[in-house]
C-alpha cells in the first residue's frame, strides 16, 4: 500500500531536486553534472577483500550524490529511479564493456534488500535502479534485462559500526541464487549492480553466491563484474597517491 501511495503522490504532489531542493524538477541541472560529469571509473575499497569483482562507478558518494541516494532509498523520491538508473548504465557500460556477436543479453544482478528493509521504505531500491538501467541500456542499443536472482538466506546483523573485515565475516554465506536462478545465468554476463559500494563485503558475497549457483551449471563460462552508483571519493583508483 506504501509503494502504491508513493507511486501516486509522485504524479501529483509538488516535488524538488532530490540532491539540492531545487523546486520543480527532481533533478537539478548542477546535480545532474555532479552525478553524470565524471564518467564511470574503476573503483577499490581499502582494503581491498578478497573476492571481490572487479567494480566501476558513476559517481563519488559526496553532497549532492550522497542525498540523491538517500532521497531515493529511504524517502521514497521513486522519480530518481531513472536518473541514478542511467548513472549506473553508464558504470555497467564500463564494468562489461564488450559482447561476443550472439551472445546472450547482459543480466543486472541487483542486490537483495531484506524483506524488512522493503516493507518499512515501501519499495526495493536496487532493484528499481537495475531495472532502470536495463531500460537506459536497452534505449541505447545493448541487449540487457534486470535479474533479481539473489536473496538472504539467514539473517545478518546491522552493519554500521563494523569494521571491514567484521563486514565479510557477519555476511559470509548470508547469499544465496533463488531457485531457478542459476538457469538464467547459464553461459552470461553478470554484472552485480547496487546503489553503494563501501567495503565491498556485500558485492564479495553476492559474487560468492553467483559463482557458486552457475559453476553447478556452467563452470568456467560465466563472465562476472560489478557497477554501482557510487563509491566513497578514495575508492576510486585516481584519487589514490
Amino acid at each position: 500500500m506504501r509503494g502504491w501511495w508513493r507511486e501516486i503522490s509522485g504524479l501529483v504532489l509538488p516535488f524538488a531536486c532530490g540532491g539540492c531542493g531545487t523546486p520543480r524538477t527532481p533533478l537539478c541541472e548542477e546535480c545532474a553534472r555532479t552525478l553524470y560529469g565524471a564518467g564511470a571509473r574503476r573503483a577499490r575499497p581499502v582494503p581491498e577483500p578478497a573476492g571481490l569483482p572487479q567494480v566501476h562507478a558513476a559517481a563519488p558518494y559526496a553532497d549532492a550524490v550522497r542525498a540523491l541516494l538517500l532521497a531515493h532509498k529511504e524517502r521514497g523520491a521513486l522519480g530518481l529511479a531513472r536518473p541514478l538508473g542511467v548513472a549506473l548504465a553508464g558504470a555497467v557500460r564500463a564494468a562489461m564493456p564488450s559482447a561476443a556477436p550472439g551472445s546472450g543479453p547482459l543480466l543486472l544482478v541487483p542486490m537483495p534488500s531484506a524483506r524488512r528493509a522493503v516493507r518499512v521504505r515501501g519499495h526495493d531500491a536496487a532493484r528499481r535502479m537495475a531495472q532502470a538501467a536495463a531500460g537506459e541500456l536497452r534505449r541505447t542499443g545493448t541487449h540487457a534485462r534486470a535479474l533479481p536472482v539473489l536473496r538472504q538466506r539467514r539473517e545478518v546483523a546491522d552493519q554500521s559500526g563494523l569494521t571491514a573485515h567484521q563486514r565479510v565475516a557477519n555476511l559470509a554465506g548470508a547469499l544465496e541464487v533463488t531457485a531457478g536462478g542459476a538457469r538464467l545465468l547459464e553461459g552470461g554476463r553478470a554484472v552485480l549492480v547496487d546503489d553503494l559500494m563501501t567495503t565491498g563485503a556485500s558485492l564479495v558475497e553476492a559474487a560468492r553466491a553467483v559463482r557458486a549457483a552457475a559453476g553447478l551449471r556452467c563452470p568456467g563460462h560465466l563472465r562476472l563484474s560489478a557497477a554501482v552508483v557510487a563509491v566513497p571519493p578514495l575508492s576510486f583508483e585516481i584519487n589514490r597517491n
